[in-house]
């Protein structure tokens, strides 16, 4: 008989109710019992979906509920470490979204807390089961490109105007695209080449009235090999979003993983059998010499799975699985983000060299 987990969500905006309610419900074993949901507009949304979970006022009716044996933090970053410290010192386990905190020091002090309290902590590094990440993957894996001299990689958006009352417009810590869309692209360049040893950073603030960073560019250097991530706020036709450059050729990739507009659309994993799966029109390009000849052709895509990432927690709390992403991982991403600041700060290049975990 499958041992059942009582999740508590807290937090019932757009996180909580794309990428976390309706993927925590498609896994085998965990039961959406409780969510917080502050505004009445979010509890009907909470009713009609999830009849039988019951809506809380505040984080703390999740926090030290006895029934409660994992806590997902799905809130704006400036509570991320707050809640995951009260959760985890309450006995829970824990799962925050990304970015894992707004601070080195504070995910250092989560991790160390985790581990003496013996309780599972991870970030919600969901990318890492898009379908174009896991295609580049399976291409680099391959070895036909022969050895990666250059990884670029995009995660664009067209707003040309400010979000009314958005947190992540405003110039607080955490907020910004290099915190939101940079936190996905440098947890999948870590997964992919593991620690760079320095960095440069160009941050802008591009739109009329902008207070948080909206476009941004990240050089990680590794030996051999050049990784740029991109990301901006204004662009109105996209690029690729994945370009790679080997000494045998290169592989292009265009358009984005179907899962996010599918949760939107209100569409669930679990009914699904064609789930994350990507349309051939959208498939990347391979064009390399082999055997002296030019070959072209067109790689299917993987298929994407975000229940991956409940699934893997569930492993890991019921059957001691091993956690897939690890908390020193996230840390590694917000220390990352810090340096980038401080390139951009300085106008230089900063070591990475004793700074990553």
């Amino acid at each position: 008989m499958t041992k059942t987990l009582n999740v508590g969500l807290i937090g019932f905006g757009m996180a909580g109710q794309v990428f976390h309610g309706p993927v925590i419900t498609a896994v085998d074993g965990l039961l959406l019992h409780k969510v917080s949901a502050r505004r009445p507009e979010q509890q009907e949304i909470l009713r009609k979906r999830y009849p039988q979970t019951i809506p809380v006022g505040n984080a703390d009716e999740i926090i030290h509920a006895d029934d409660i044996d994992l806590v997902v933090v799905a809130t704006s970053n400036n509570v991320h470490h707050s809640f995951a410290k009260a959760a985890l010192l309450a006995g829970k386990h824990v799962v925050v979204e990304k970015p894992f905190t707004n601070a080195t020091a504070d995910a250092d002090e989560l991790i160390a807390l985790a581990k003496a309290q013996n309780r599972i902590l991870s970030v919600h590094h969901n990318a890492r089961w898009n379908s174009d990440y896991l295609t580049v993957r399976k291409v680099i894996q391959s070895g036909r490109l022969g050895r990666l001299v250059s990884f670029e990689a995009r995660y664009d958006r067209f707003r040309n105007a400010l979000k009314e009352n958005a947190w992540r417009e405003t110039d607080l810590p955490g907020s910004g695209i290099l915190y939101d869309l940079g936190a996905h692209l440098i947890d999948q360049s870590l997964q992919l080449f593991g620690l760079p040893g320095a960095i440069n950073a160009d941050l802008r603030k591009q739109r009329p009235g902008a207070e948080a960073v909206d476009d941004f560019e990240l050089i990680l250097h590794y030996p051999q090999l050049k990784v740029s991530l991109k990301g901006a706020m204004l662009v109105k036709e996209p690029s690729p979003r994945y370009t790679l450059y080997g000494l045998n050729g290169a592989f292009v990739k265009y358009g984005i993983d179907p899962q996010e507009a599918a949760l939107k659309a209100g569409e669930s994993p679990k009914e699904n059998p064609d789930w994350g799966k990507e349309p051939s029109a959208i498939w990347g390009k391979l064009n390399v010499l082999e055997n002296g000849q030019d070959c072209i052709e067109h790689i299917p895509s993987e298929q994407g799975n975000y229940p991956a990432f409940y699934q893997n927690i569930y492993e890991t709390i019921v059957d001691k699985q091993e956690l897939a992403v690890k908390p020193a991982q996230a840390r590694n991403v917000i220390r990352i983000i810090e340096l980038a600041e401080k390139s951009w700060d300085e106008r230089r290049t900063v070591d990475l060299i004793g700074e990553l975990i």
